[in-house]
């Protein structure tokens, strides 16, 4: 895309690595900011900055928060003897949207996938079960879910963790199957992940 200005083909390059955003998209963009109030334009890069430098990851449960951690992991509302394993903060954001879960998180950072080299090591498995081991005997956990997707990389993380988890005395459950196989929690629909969660079954790793 051969353009007349350098500085606008800079900006181009860098809005088109956004995820779903084509050169075609990024300069629209571009033009569109370049004829906002500069004001507007100072705002939305010192709001990118800040979010950039600023935002955290919760200690305990590893979803977005403005502190050490997040509101849900400090709400005394929380029921904390649950906890329901995604595998990113999108999923985090997807269940709540449903209002039907009123347990707290864990979020993995992924799945175990060996084509892509991810394996346990490298997602939040050891913060999991050493969160589960400290948990008081005032509010000890005692139901894992595991919400993750309907997918094989999903299903082998589930298994796994299922084994590691096998003797700590907890029931062990699975969203129900209104996902569709090899669908992903964040594009599924309010409605069917709400019931998803709430008709969860009993997980039994083959």
């Amino acid at each position: 895309m051969n353009l007349p200005s350098k500085l606008i083909e800079d900006a181009v390059t860098e809005i088109s690595r956004l995820p779903g955003i084509g050169k075609k998209t990024a300069l629209r963009l571009a033009l569109h900011l370049l004829k906002q109030h500069e004001a507007h334009t100072e705002a939305l890069a010192l709001a990118i900055t800040r979010m950039r430098q600023e935002v955290k990851y919760c200690k305990t449960c590893h979803t977005i928060s403005d502190e050490e951690e997040c509101s849900i992991c400090k709400s005394h509302r929380r029921d904390g003897s649950i906890i329901c394993v995604v595998e990113d903060i999108r999923d985090v954001l997807a269940i709540e949207n449903t209002n039907q879960f009123n347990g707290k998180y864990h979020v993995l950072g992924g799945v175990i996938s060996p084509i892509q080299g991810i394996g346990p090591e490298e997602l939040h498995i050891e913060s999991l079960v050493n969160r589960i081991d400290s948990a008081t005997e005032t509010e000890p956990v005692k139901e894992v879910i595991l919400a993750l997707s309907a997918t094989m990389e999903g299903d082998t993380t589930a298994f796994y963790l299922s084994k590691r988890l096998k003797d700590k005395g907890l029931n062990i459950s699975t969203i129900a199957r209104g996902i569709p196989v090899g669908g992903e929690l964040e594009f599924t629909d309010e409605v069917t992940l709400g019931r998803s969660i709430m008709t969860r079954v009993n997980y039994s790793g083959h």
